[in-house]
C-alpha cells in the first residue's frame, strides 16, 4: 500500500460474516487485521482507520471496532498513540511485549499456586528446554 493511500476496509479486504455460527464480529476484525499486519500487507508504522470510520465502513458498532483494536493492542499487533491514532506495531516489539505479558501471567499464577521462586523458575526452565530441544 502506498504511503498516501488511506487504509480502508476495502483495501484491507476485511469481510465480516454475520451468519449464525461465525465468530463474533470483533474477533473476525481482530483476526483479519492481525493477519494483514503479520503477513506484511500492513507495514510497521502504518496508520489504521479511526474506530468510527472503520465502524461506518463495515456497518459495525464503534464499540465492536474499539474492542478489536484493544485486543490487537493487547496482543502487541498495534499501538495507540493518543489522539494521533492507531498504528501497526513492530513485530519484534510485539513478540517481546507478548513474551513479557506471558511471563508475568505465569509468575502470578505460580505464586497463587504456592510455588517458591526456585520451583517456579525450574518449571519454566523445564518447559523451555522441552520446547526448544524438540
Amino acid at each position: 500500500m502506498g504511503e498516501n493511500r488511506p487504509v480502508t476496509s476495502t483495501n484491507l479486504n476485511i469481510r465480516i460474516d454475520g451468519s449464525a455460527g461465525a465468530p463474533a464480529p470483533y474477533e473476525q476484525l481482530r483476526t483479519q487485521i492481525a493477519d494483514a499486519a503479520l503477513g506484511g500487507r500492513l507495514p510497521v508504522g502504518h496508520k489504521l482507520p479511526t474506530v468510527r470510520g472503520l465502524a461506518e465502513e463495515l456497518g459495525l458498532a464503534a464499540n465492536t471496532v474499539a474492542k478489536a483494536y484493544r485486543a490487537l493492542e493487547s496482543d502487541g499487533v498495534v499501538e495507540t498513540r493518543g489522539r494521533h491514532g492507531t498504528f501497526v506495531a513492530a513485530a519484534a516489539d510485539s513478540a517481546a511485549r507478548e513474551a513479557a505479558a506471558a511471563a508475568q501471567a505465569y509468575a502470578e499464577r505460580a505464586r497463587r499456586l504456592g510455588l517458591t521462586h526456585e520451583e517456579a523458575a525450574a518449571a519454566a526452565l523445564d518447559a523451555l528446554r522441552a520446547r526448544y530441544s524438540a
